[in-house]
């Protein structure tokens, strides 16, 4: 069972566990299995052959030695009695495995072989006297311990029947030594399956290692990528070679693709922001001279310019992706007092909101001394984009009045800034996913709450642009907490 258990774990093999549907599993399991079935039936139908040609050889004597026995007899006959010349015939064909011996029609003994003369030999004639019924052919059957080929003809001299001839002969050490055989050439025949299943395994790992590195080297191809990958494949089989030609295809077509996608967004977030901001700069005007305008024509008038807003914020959101994924987003490294900046972030956000914003300050360090002053280097003003996101996302799925707080850690190698609610709470499915752009947990209330679904995915490619990470802890009905990791705090300016 061992090396049963070895063979299967070398077949196939993903991050150590056996994947019962992968192509290299089903290739090993029914090459193995077609082999298994081939060999065996082989086996199976040799044994068989064997066995019969075996019996066979036995049973042609049996008939040879009763086709003899009257003639011979006949032949005696002319020089001696009867009686005399049928012992005679018996004692020339008998044998240490043969027993011969013929009865009258009252069932006494005619004559009978020397070797009925032994226990065991007079066990097995009682035993085969004792048969309700013998066969004329021979046919094997097992009496005594012995395995026996049994036949039984009526015996005529002269043309007169004079009785009846008995023949069994014993064929068991024949038959120890070929089940012996068969033992030993099942054993072999396993042997040989086994080698040829560890042979064909092997051989059909290396045949899919090409997939295998193929597949490898497309987990690390990201976004940024696309434009350089190429799968380079060595010593290959022709068709991975032309799936890796037409995937290093398909790998130029999307990038460029991709970067059409990403001039064409910039461009139309470009031309359309300058008409817009114009159109808001009217709007503005309007509203501050609206004294002759009806009630409904100020309040079509405010709408306009909360929308024309909100789409001017939305398209300066795709133009700072459209910049972070071509790679032209410009930071400003500078000294940052965080301390400072959460004050400042939180007075700005104060007056808009029905909620308090509470500010939370601790020093973890290796000395675990206190302080007010926490400084990194970082963009200040992308850095304030980033926390008044995260704000502005608390508050809207918040009950009012609720806090939300901001807190700043100070770790030896990090700061960690984080931003918690106690609102509704995200779901673990969502989880992971609401950072991707246009990515909305709730349809509906994202647009109640004028969301556009990227305002977490700035967040995410600031951050990550200032050496940073953000992740984010949330239960259902208990609020959440997204947590800003900052690298390389510095001391104390």
């Amino acid at each position: 069972m061992n090396l049963i258990g070895d063979l299967l774990t070398k077949i196939t093999q993903n991050k150590g566990r056996i994947d019962p549907f992968s192509l290299q599993f089903r290739l090993t399991v029914g090459i193995i299995g077609a082999s298994v079935l081939s060999f065996g039936g082989v086996a199976i139908w040799t044994t068989w052959t064997t066995y019969q040609i075996l019996i066979d050889s036995h049973k042609q004597n049996i008939i040879y030695l009763t086709d003899r026995l009257p003639r011979d007899v006949e032949l005696y006959s002319e020089m001696i009695p009867v009686d005399i010349g049928l012992r005679r015939a018996i004692n020339n064909v008998t044998s240490p495995n043969l027993l011969i011996w013929a009865r009258a029609p009252d069932g006494s003994v005619l004559a009978q072989a020397e070797t009925l003369k032994t226990e065991r030999a007079s066990q097995i004639v009682a035993a085969v006297d004792s048969l309700p019924w013998l066969p004329t052919k021979p046919q094997s059957s097992w009496i005594n311990g012995s395995y026996l080929l049994l036949s039984s003809e009526p015996l005529a001299i002269n043309g007169t029947r004079i009785g009846k001839l008995y023949i069994a002969q014993d064929i068991t050490r024949d038959q120890a030594r070929f089940l012996g055989l068969i033992r030993s050439l099942s054993l072999v025949n396993l042997l040989a399956i086994l080698a040829l299943a560890m042979a064909i395994a092997s051989y059909i790992r290396r045949s899919l290692q090409p997939l295998r590195e193929m597949s490898q080297m497309t987990q690390v191809i990201s976004v940024d990528d696309l434009g350089q990958a190429q799968l380079q494949l060595d010593s290959a089989p022709s068709e991975v070679t032309d799936l890796a030609q037409t995937f290093n295809t398909m790998l130029s077509r999307l990038s460029d693709s991709w970067t059409q996608q990403r001039e064409f967004v910039s461009n139309v977030s470009h031309e359309l922001r300058t008409p817009l901001t114009i159109v808001h700069g009217y709007l503005q005007s309007m509203q501050r001279r609206s004294q002759n305008l009806t009630e409904a024509q100020q309040e079509a008038l405010d709408i306009a310019a909360v929308e024309t807003e909100r789409i001017i914020r939305l398209l300066q959101d795709l133009l700072d992706l459209a910049r972070a994924d071509s790679g032209y987003l410009h930071l400003s490294w500078e000294p940052i007092d965080l301390a400072a900046l959460l004050r400042e972030v939180a007075s700005m956000a104060d007056p808009f909101s029905s909620h308090t914003i509470q500010v939370e300050i601790e020093r973890l360090d290796a000395h675990g001394s206190g302080a007010e002053s926490i400084h990194v280097k970082a963009d200040r003003s992308r850095l304030r984009q980033v926390l008044i996101n995260l704000i502005d996302n608390a508050v809207k799925y918040s009950e009012p009045h609720t806090p939300v707080t901001l807190r700043l850690h100070q770790f030896d190698e990090f700061v960690a800034l984080q931003v918690s609610d106690r609102g509704c709470g995200i779901d673990l499915p969502h989880q992971t996913r609401i950072f991707e752009r246009f990515y909305r947990v709730d349809e509906a209330r994202s647009r109640s709450t004028g969301g556009s679904g990227l305002g977490l995915s700035i967040v995410k490619t600031l951050v990550e642009g200032m050496g940073g990470s953000i992740t984010v802890r949330s239960k259902l009905g208990e609020g959440s907490v997204f947590t800003v990791t900052l690298p390389n705090p510095s001391v104390k300016l």
